[in-house]
C-alpha cells in the first residue's frame, strides 16, 4: 500500500505551505513534508507514494539519481501534481524545463521567465466538465488570482481551467473590462497507471489572490506541525476536488 502525499515545497509549514497542508488534512489525508530549502533524498523514495506534490520547490533540490527514481514511480503508478510559483515550471529559480520531471507533465514550459505579475483582474474560467471542476460556481461567481506561470499546454492533454487576462478602467462612476489574454491555468493528463495535472497558480499567497477566500463560508484547517489557516469554503472545496482526483484518493 503505498504512502499517501509527498508535498514538497511552499517554503515551509509555519509559512506559505500551511494553506495546502491544512486543506490536505482537513480533507483526511495524509501527508510527508520537504520545505523548499531542503533536497529530497533517494532513502526518502525506497517505497513510492500515491501523490508526489511540487509546490514553489526548485529543480536543483532532486539530483539525477532522486529525480530519476521519481519519474520511475510515476510511470509505475504515483499520481504528480505541480503547483505554480516563482520556484515552480521556470519560474525564477524553478527551471524545471528540460527536466525528465517535465516530460511527464501536461504542458510544455518555457526556458525563460514565465512568471506572470499581475496587478489587473485574471479570472478563472473552467473549460470542461470535471471531476476538479465539478460543482463549483465558475460562471456566477468567477474567482481571481494574482499571478500564474506562462505555459502552453500540449496537444494530448486537457485544458480544464484558463487564466483570462483584463485590463481595467474607471469612466466616470463604473468600471470598464478589456479582455487582454487567455492562457492555461489547470491541465490535466492520465495514463493507463498515473494521473497527472498542472496547476500554474498558486494556492497561497500572494498569487493566490482572492481564490483563498473564494466562498460565503469560512474554513478553519490546521496540518500538525503546521499554521492555522482560514479560507474560504469553496476554496477549499476546489483545492481537495484537485488532490483527490490527482491521487486517486
Amino acid at each position: 500500500m503505498p504512502r499517501q502525499i509527498l508535498f514538497l515545497g511552499d517554503t515551509s509549514l509555519e509559512t506559505a505551505a500551511s494553506y495546502l497542508a491544512g486543506c490536505i488534512d482537513h480533507s483526511g489525508w495524509s501527508f510527508d513534508y520537504i520545505p523548499s530549502d531542503q533536497s529530497l533524498e533517494l532513502n526518502q523514495l525506497t517505497e513510492p507514494y500515491q501523490l508526489y506534490i511540487l509546490s514553489d520547490y526548485p529543480a536543483a533540490h532532486l539530483n539525477e539519481e532522486v529525480e530519476n527514481r521519481l519519474v520511475q514511480h510515476v510511470e509505475n503508478g504515483s499520481n504528480l501534481l505541480m503547483i505554480g510559483g516563482w520556484e515552480s515550471y521556470h519560474g525564477m529559480g524553478g527551471d524545471w524545463d528540460g527536466t525528465k520531471i517535465s516530460q511527464l507533465l501536461p504542458v510544455k514550459i518555457l526556458s525563460n521567465d514565465d512568471r506572470q505579475n499581475c496587478d489587473s483582474p485574471v479570472f478563472l474560467k473552467a473549460q470542461a466538465e470535471h471531476p476538479i471542476t465539478a460543482n463549483l460556481p465558475w460562471e456566477d461567481r468567477s474567482p481571481i488570482i494574482g499571478g500564474y506561470n506562462k505555459v502552453t499546454a500540449k496537444t494530448d492533454a486537457d485544458v480544464l481551467l484558463t487564466a483570462e487576462r483584463f485590463k481595467s478602467k474607471l469612466a466616470g462612476a463604473d468600471y470598464s473590462l478589456t479582455h487582454e489574454s487567455s492562457d492555461p491555468l489547470l491541465v490535466v493528463s492520465e495514463t493507463a497507471k498515473s494521473r497527472i495535472a498542472a496547476l500554474m497558480t498558486d494556492l497561497a499567497p500572494h498569487w493566490v489572490g482572492p481564490l483563498v477566500d473564494w466562498g460565503d463560508n469560512r474554513v478553519a484547517a490546521q496540518a500538525p506541525g503546521s499554521e492555522g489557516v482560514e479560507v474560504g469554503n469553496l476554496y477549499a472545496q476546489f483545492v481537495s476536488q484537485l488532490v483527490k482526483w490527482v491521487g486517486k484518493f
